[in-house]
């Protein structure tokens, strides 16, 4: 039932970047992502609220608060941006590399030391990155090439963010930990997201769009989570985090049957060579 539910996980994640693509052609990018998040935030606060566990005590708060403007509000805001302007899939995969870059900015931190095996699968995974990022300027132009290097700045944002967490995830529970730093990352959401949240005509708001906002906020950002570290607490995070690899390629998948983004043959080897590297420095 673990696993089930971690591949459930890993289908909600790859499903959420077809889902964002939408949302943010519909609704402006920023009104959007204050919608999902504020949404996400409720229900993940009440959930934390309701549950017992560590709690933060007031200093930890405010650092997990500050830690969330890294982890929520620049990613979210160059996440929003990037996957306007690039495709679905190349956005999964370039998100795929998260895991690399969160293993160097340990190593320069000096949280973690890397093996010989876990550097070369690192070197290999920002090769594959490199080679989704020149199959996006070879088949969509250079408009496609600057949503990816947002996404890059994301995932960058990603790694600082996780790596400034390990010392509070030792005396506190999980689920505060993702609840307080959603709550610090929501209120610059909302604020930079106001004019546009001012602009949105709300009776023209279909239900499809109303729809992509729960499943990108509640679905992704809070059943997928909880999912997640049900998994790490139970068949702990090295097995988890192979079904997290699985993400991009459902993502792939999906932005194909849905968005008609065709996969290339460019875009499978990076994909490959990123899960490989992936895989290598798993081993």
């Amino acid at each position: 039932m673990t696993e089930l539910s971690l591949l459930l996980m890993a289908v909600i994640w790859g499903v959420n970047f077809s889902v964002v693509k939408y949302g943010t052609q519909v609704m402006e990018p920023l009104a959007y992502n204050a919608l999902r998040l504020s949404l996400a935030c409720a229900v993940l606060l009440a959930i934390a609220t309701w549950r017992p566990g560590k709690r933060p005590i007031a200093s930890d708060r405010w650092r997990l608060m500050a830690l969330g403007v890294v982890g929520h509000s620049f990613y979210q805001i160059l996440f929003i941006y990037g996957i306007t302007r690039t495709r679905a899939g190349t956005a999964a995969l370039v998100v795929a590399a998260s895991p690399a870059a969160v293993a160097l900015v340990a190593r320069v931190c000096g949280h973690d030391r890397l093996s010989a095996r876990a550097t070369a699968g690192l070197a290999i995974s920002i090769v594959g990155v490199f080679l989704v990022l020149g199959d996006s300027i070879s088949a969509n132009g250079p408009s496609h090439f600057v949503g990816d290097l947002l996404i890059l700045g994301a995932v960058v944002c990603w790694a600082f963010f996780s790596n400034g967490l390990v010392a509070i995830t030792q005396r506190v529970d999980a689920l505060q930990v993702a609840a307080w730093t959603l709550v610090g990352g929501v209120g610059p959401i909302i604020l930079v997201g106001t004019p546009q949240l001012l602009r949105v005509e709300w009776t023209d708001v279909t239900l499809l769009t109303w729809a992509a906002v729960f499943y990108s906020g509640v679905m992704a950002m809070v059943v997928a989570s909880l999912l997640w570290y049900r998994g790490v607490h139970l068949i702990g995070p090295t097995r988890t985090s192979m079904f997290g690899n699985l993400q991009p390629l459902v993502a792939v998948v999906v932005a194909w049957l849905v968005l008609g983004e065709v996969p290339t043959m460019l875009q499978g080897a990076g994909a490959a060579t990123v899960l490989g590297g992936l895989y290598l420095s798993r081993r």
